[in-house]
């Protein structure tokens, strides 16, 4: 019994996660990690405005999958 309220304790932000990375909320903190990681102090990263663009951007064009 303890283990599920443990488990129901946590699915609203188990869901919350999902949803956000389903969304893309998390895509400029994971751009921010991976930039980090990869290219260190060399060059700056974009600005969270400028990666949004960036990203809007390149979906118009290679809209893949997307019908619009």
């Amino acid at each position: 019994m303890a283990e599920l309220l443990k488990a129901l304790k946590r699915a609203p932000g188990a869901i919350a996660w999902y949803v956000q990375d389903l969304m893309g909320d998390n895509s400029y903190q994971r751009y921010l990690e991976h930039h980090r990681s990869n290219h260190g102090q060399e060059h700056q990263p974009l600005s969270e405005r400028q990666f949004w663009r960036q990203r809007m951007d390149d979906q118009d064009r290679n809209p893949g999958a997307r019908c619009c």
